[in-house]
């Protein structure tokens, strides 16, 4: 076996200064301080975003009407379908229950783990422009294809009145139909992955991070974008859910079919003014070459003692100032190897002779840093489950309520997630202005609780939802059973509502800030996209575990307890269900939670290093 030489260590180690790892020009001056006086710099930009595209005069906030009309139509679109789909399926497409949350689950599985493919093809091969263009055609023709179903007899089955669905006698969809409906659910999947990753970052490469009005710019892009969010939950909420369900299917759906269309020559009419970034390259192809490399090397053996010593590991400067660099750690320490400096394994200029044999500390740690997510992200799954019942069993049991208003007005049942929106919207700002300033003072932490307690808040939460959701579902079923003619108000639906939206409000907020600061600057899009990918294993969990109680509890005597008619099913045991494994989930997060620890960084490179060379400009500093 071959050992390092000292010489390789004193030349590569020390003094880094080589065409392979000195920075490249940029137009804009700036320093190393400017990449820590303000994180709104580093959280949109990722491994596609290089000195060489910041070059171009940004298009700035002339390309913003273009790209927030596209990702707000395409909202639109996706979950004015969801919002209602449950009803759609039931009603009008003639499916069980059962079969019809499934359909739902899985579908929307699949659509929170396309952008984890869709950030992949545009990182390594395709560009965010090209990659949102593809998925806006995509999305326009699932939109198309669903409406369309709506629209002509010969796509959904006869109608059927309610009596009718009640003893089970309407005709269920045919194959065709059915097969149909799920090619429009699939182009729609395939847009939604095209768009959702590559939104926020092709809005933030339309500014210069190295100016003031560059940083203005993106902090007011993210307000706009979230903005924009709200607006697009509460009309797809009430007045697109109110179309289907009171005026037309085909023209609550054909609405944001025909909005599509316009964000579609949005985005072209805007083609000369945006900031095209090239492909990069992918971080995943980082990811095998470091599992690559250690693996190559698992025979060597790391210093006996626990600390790092560096001199003996590759660890050059980064290529962009914007990119924090990681300091070598002793966690997981076997992927250390990989960054093992062996004779002949670095090039006169500095680079690696094989990328699959010598990888950098900043891959290893860049590895590190999702490995430790991990098992923070598989308890989210758990506590978005109770979240995901809003799309289906909540709206079955909206469905038996008295939703009037009046005499004459009925709230359309798949409208009531609106009380866990304005929960949120009411809570943030005073979570924000009241309770983090007070709990900032007791517990001395800038965000008043750390990230992984908040995260752990929205676990309780969850199985709270769940247990009350419960409670209320067995008094509803109750009554409905003693007085089948005098259904219960719909505001009995609101406590769970409302603590959904807290579970929402600390869970999914604490999760994404979670994900932007312990991922490494470049690879943030995959820990948003990972977000997505929460609620989409939560979808297939929900799936699995519909399907399981579904089979397991029924008899010959008694229907099973997700039976079409909730009635005469037991809902409120499923809903305990959930509490139940949701509990178990809390003390899981609780035993990762203490093991955690955040990542460290290295504040200014070249104090540690005075032989890195930054080229900014025309100015060299040394």
């Amino acid at each position: 076996m071959m050992k390092p030489e000292a010489s390789v260590y004193s030349n590569f180690t020390k003094c880094f200064r080589n065409t392979c790892y000195s920075s490249k020009p940029v137009s804009h001056k700036s320093s190393i301080s400017d990449r820590d006086s303000d994180d709104a710099v580093t959280t949109p930009l990722d491994r596609s975003e290089t000195a060489a595209s910041v070059r171009r005069k940004p298009g700035g906030w002339k390309a913003m009407p273009y790209i927030l009309g596209n990702d707000t139509l395409e909202r639109l679109a996706t979950f004015g379908l969801l919002a209602n789909f449950m009803v759609y399926l039931t009603r009008e497409v003639h499916l069980d229950q059962v079969s019809a949350s499934n359909v739902i689950y899985i579908w929307y599985g699949v659509t929170n783990f396309a952008p984890l493919l869709g950030a992949f093809v545009s990182d390594a091969y395709v560009g965010r422009f090209g990659t949102i263009a593809f998925g806006s055609f995509s999305l326009l023709l699932g939109m198309a294809t669903l409406t369309m179903t709506t629209w002509l007899p010969e796509l959904h089955p006869p109608p059927c009145s309610g009596n009718q669905q009640k003893l089970g006698q309407c005709l269920p969809p045919t194959k065709a139909q059915l097969g149909f409906l799920i090619l429009g659910l699939g182009f729609v999947s395939v847009g939604t992955g095209g768009i959702r990753p590559c939104s926020i970052p092709f809005g933030i490469d339309q500014f210069d991070p190295n100016t003031d009005d560059g940083k203005k710019g993106i902090k007011s892009f993210f307000n706009w974008y979230y903005a924009t969010f709200t607006v697009v939950l509460l009309i797809t909420s009430t007045l697109v859910v109110y179309i289907q369900d009171k005026v037309s299917w085909s023209l609550g759906f054909g609405i944001p079919t025909v909005l599509m269309c316009g964000s579609i020559v949005l985005l072209f009419v805007g083609v000369r003014i945006y900031v095209h970034a090239k492909p990069q390259g992918s971080m995943f192809t980082s990811i095998a070459q470091v599992l690559v490399a250690a693996y190559k090397k698992r025979q060597l053996k790391l210093p006996d003692d626990k600390a790092i010593d560096g001199s003996k590991l590759y660890d050059p400067p980064v290529k962009d100032l914007l990119i924090q660099k990681l300091p070598p750690t002793n966690q997981i320490r076997f992927l250390n190897k990989a960054a093992i400096i062996l004779e002949n394994d670095i090039k006169p200029d500095g680079c690696p002779v094989n990328k699959w044999r010598l990888c950098s500390v900043q891959q290893v740690e860049d590895l590190k840093c999702v490995i430790k997510t991990m098992p923070i992200w598989a308890s989210a799954i758990v506590s978005f489950t109770a979240m995901t019942q809003q799309a289906t069993f909540t709206v079955s049991q909206a469905l038996k309520l008295n939703r009037h208003l009046g005499q004459k007005f009925e709230i359309p049942a798949g409208s009531l997630i609106v009380i866990s929106l304005l929960t949120i919207g009411i809570f943030l700002p005073v979570y924000d202005r009241l309770l983090v300033p007070a709990l900032r003072k007791v517990t001395k932490d800038e965000g008043g609780i750390t990230v992984l307690q908040r995260i752990g808040i929205g676990c309780i939460f969850s199985v709270l939802a769940m247990l009350v959701a419960g409670f209320i579902e067995k008094e509803r079923r109750d009554m409905a059973n003693l007085h089948p003619h005098e259904p219960v108000s719909f505001m009995w639906l609101a406590p769970q509502l409302i603590l959904m939206g807290l579970c929402e409000a600390f869970s999914v907020i604490g999760l994404l800030e979670f994900f932007n600061r312990e991922f490494p600057d470049h690879i943030r899009s995959v820990g948003n996209a990972l977000l997505s990918c929460s609620f989409a294993g939560s979808s297939y969990l929900s799936s699995v575990l519909v399907t399981v109680v579904h089979r397991v509890t029924g008899t010959h005597s008694k229907p099973d307890w997700l039976t079409n008619d909730i009635n005469a099913g037991r809902l409120d045991l499923f809903y305990f269900l959930l509490a139940g494994i949701g509990f178990l989930n809390f003390f899981y997060f609780l035993f990762c939670a203490q093991r955690y620890k955040y990542k460290g960084t290295v504040q200014k490179e070249d104090d540690n290093n005075p032989c890195v060379t930054v080229e900014l400009g025309s100015t060299t500093t040394t």
